[in-house]
């Protein structure tokens, strides 16, 4: 019996297979030839003219994929990358006090003591992973991907069995993944802007751990937006109240008329991973049963 064509058969053939039986004719091999086609032309793509493009694609493929694979709900855990593990931070004191540096003794010991900020997000993003995967939309874990506490929270999700996200960015200097990110959810961005929104598109919560510009720079944009009123409000969650209050005079800004007084209310202090869970829990209900937690993930 003679087969028929399916009604939903394609009447051009893809992108793909385009490109896969594309040959050049030897005539137009070189580097000089314009014969390829423009979306296997990696030249072509990288002028500045096609700036517009890059963009749009770099907006374009993690939004796609995360769709594919059912990323719906996350929390952004932000912080620097120069923070240690506790075991890192302990060998890196016990060489210090070997060579008898106190300077470096000073250093290792700080070291150490900012070290329980990385114990703190690998427990949080391993309570986080365990606690919504019954959910309908569990909530992922997403990072910078880099080192310090971006590792914590990866490391935090990849030992109890879950997936977690990491947005990297080429830098000037070498910044490889960490080991602990899902493969499949592990990006690279040449664009911050781009790789902030993706932080903010499905964030149900940011949690900020002490970190430096970059760090700095990621929290102040997320206040921004959403004190103007140009994302939902969700959670803000700031690690040790100690070093924040130290670090940003926020009674200054209030009082020489800089933010509100109720702008301190955009964001809350937590010292532990079980105090920042707590809060979320009560926000969202994560005890309720049947969960509709994809709601909050709206685009900003």
């Amino acid at each position: 019996m003679e087969k028929h064509t399916p009604l939903t058969a394609r009447n051009f053939p893809t992108a793909e297979e385009e490109a896969t039986k594309a040959r050049q004719p030897t005539l137009y091999t070189g580097p000089e030839s314009s014969y390829r086609l423009a979306f296997t032309d990696t030249e072509f793509l990288l002028r500045e003219e096609l700036r517009p493009v890059r963009m749009q694609l770099e907006l374009l493929k993690p939004e796609l994929i995360q769709q594919e694979q059912g990323i719906h709900s996350t929390i952004v855990i932000f912080g620097s990358a120069r923070i240690l593990a506790p075991e890192a931070a302990a060998a890196a004191l016990e060489a210090a006090a070997q060579s008898q540096d106190a300077a470096a003794i000073r250093r290792a010991e700080i070291q150490v003591d900012m070290s329980r900020y990385y114990h703190e997000a690998r427990t949080f993003a391993s309570t986080v992973t365990s606690r919504t995967r019954r959910l309908d939309t569990p909530v992922h874990v997403v990072t910078g991907g880099g080192p310090g506490i971006m590792e914590a929270g990866n490391r935090g999700a990849f030992e109890v069995g879950g997936r977690s996200l990491g947005l990297n960015i080429v830098l000037p200097h070498e910044q490889a993944p960490n080991p602990f990110i899902t493969p499949e959810l592990c990006f690279q961005f040449h664009y911050f802007a781009l790789r902030k929104m993706h932080f903010l598109m499905r964030s149900i919560a940011l949690v900020c751990f002490p970190g430096g510009f970059g760090t700095l720079d990621e929290l102040f944009e997320t206040l921004t937006l959403i004190q103007t009123g140009k994302c939902r409000r969700r959670p803000i969650l700031l690690f040790g109240k100690a070093f924040w209050e130290k670090l940003i005079n926020f009674d200054l800004l209030i009082d020489t008329g800089m933010i509100s007084p109720e702008d301190v209310n955009l964001f809350r202090f937590v010292e532990t991973a079980e105090e920042a869970w707590g809060y979320l829990e009560a926000q969202y209900g994560f005890d309720f049963g049947d969960t509709e937690t994809g709601e909050f993930a709206t685009d900003i």
